[in-house]
């Protein structure tokens, strides 16, 4: 394939607004409330919208691009790979199968891959990381397909929660659930299941408790020397003391830290914290 001829294509809860070296485009999700709607593209205020949101005590949702929407970002590319937040919290894989078959129909010569990543935020950059990887090294579109498909089994998410607050104003968790665990100081450890839904695995007292946690979680997930993305919602404090626990006990992966936008920011809220990571 020629890198001219390829773009990549992920929704917004990918947390990534630019690559180099390929085209890439991110599909905005969007977040709405009673009293206003947060667009998730690169002019949206995250912290505002955090602040915000704690303070809302109202419903809330999220909205994911259209048919049309995925439509416009495929644009004239002749390769088009997008990657998707997991199918069971959202309709923005099927949004993007719907334009898949109307883009090969309206373009019989060219080709759409769609990934539902069975996940969302530092998990998919790894995907769209993967898929540059592969393109630079001259595969065919096949044989990404091919090669995507089988690096998906070989990640993982792990995440923590210090308050689910907005997961209770989306209606996903109870809000005397979310009320005790704030006052308890607990903060919810889960993962991204094999079938995309978020699988609490632990409730631990207390932040400290909860990253040694999430260590040994990803050690027994088959963390060895892959690469890890740590992506926090305004808790930079315990992205870097995480990233010192994986090197103090596994020297040889690869830690890199980001920030959650928009999309992720509203489903981990503020303290929280996607890890996404390789298994040996």
């Amino acid at each position: 394939m020629e890198l001219s001829k390829i773009k990549i294509i992920a929704d917004s809860s990918a947390d990534i607004p630019e690559i180099s070296d390929i085209a890439f485009e991110s599909v905005p999700l969007k977040i709405i409330t009673a009293e206003k709607e947060y667009v998730d593209d690169k002019n949206l205020d995250v912290k505002q919208m955090v602040n915000e949101l704690f303070s809302y005590n109202g419903k809330s949702s999220t909205s994911c691009p259209n048919e049309s929407d995925y439509l416009s970002a495929f644009g004239e590319a002749q390769y088009v790979f997008c990657i998707t937040i997991t199918a069971t919290l959202s309709g923005s894989y099927n949004a993007a199968m719907m334009a898949k078959r109307t883009y090969e129909e309206e373009h019989p010569d060219r080709k759409v891959f769609i990934l539902n990543s069975l996940s969302t935020g530092p998990e998919m950059v790894l995907f769209i990381e993967k898929i540059k990887e592969l393109a630079l090294e001259g595969f065919e579109f096949e044989e990404v397909c091919s090669k995507l498909n089988e690096y998906s089994g070989k990640t993982g998410l792990i995440f923590m929660l210090e308050s689910m607050k907005n997961l209770a104003n989306n209606g996903r968790v109870s809000p005397l659930v979310a009320k005790m665990a704030g006052l308890l100081g607990i903060r919810v450890v889960g993962k991204a299941s094999e079938v995309g839904d978020l699988q609490t695995l632990s409730k631990c007292r207390g932040e400290a408790k909860a990253l040694d946690y999430i260590l040994e979680t990803l050690k027994a997930e088959g963390l060895r020397s892959g690469k890890v993305i740590i992506s926090h919602c305004f808790n930079k404090k315990a992205a870097f003391f995480l990233r010192e626990l994986i090197h103090s006990k596994l020297p040889m992966a690869n830690v890199k830290i980001t920030t959650c936008s928009g999309l992720c920011s509203f489903y981990a809220e503020k303290g929280g914290m996607l890890v996404g990571f390789e298994k040996n």
